[in-house]
């Protein structure tokens, strides 16, 4: 299949995905946009639904063993609303922290592999291209995910 790439606003930012239709192949965030499809789970995420993009497969570890492959799959363990420490993953797989942090840094696929999901024991980490985005997908979840908690007491 033929990956194609397009993007879909994210706050301030266009988040850039290049897929085959069934497999995401890369994503990354821009200031501007590119035009072309984006798979819908995406922009479901994108505008505040909650939405598990972790399902959804990705080039990244199709089939990859490597240490790396190995964090990209605890990462995407990592519940939607919630986060865990670069030593927490560092300490499922067997390594250290900065080589989750190395990993973070060279995470092709980012919500899919939810790497924002992943902060410092003293901090929130590092973000490319800018830790605003991190923040406001970490901000994004947690009222997503609180007002899903509200709606479910309430029923």
């Amino acid at each position: 299949m033929e990956v194609k790439g397009g993007s879909c606003r994210l706050g301030l930012w266009y988040v850039h995905v290049w897929s085959d239709g069934t497999t995401i192949h890369r994503i990354r965030f821009s200031k501007t946009g590119i035009e072309g499809n984006v798979p819908e789970q995406v922009r479901q995420y994108c505008a505040g639904q909650p939405v598990d993009l972790t399902t959804f497969p990705t080039i990244a570890i199709s089939s990859d063993d490597s240490v790396y492959g190995q964090i990209y799959k605890a990462v995407r363990e990592i519940p939607y609303g919630s986060t865990a420490t670069y030593g927490e993953i560092a300490l499922h797989i067997g390594t250290v922290p900065r080589v989750v942090g190395q990993a973070m840094a060279r995470n092709p696929t980012p919500l899919v592999i939810p790497c924002h999901r992943v902060v410092g024991a003293k901090g929130i980490g590092g973000f490319s291209p800018d830790i605003g985005i991190k923040e406001m997908l970490l901000d994004m979840e947690r009222k997503t995910f609180q007002k899903l908690l509200v709606a479910k007491k309430a029923t």
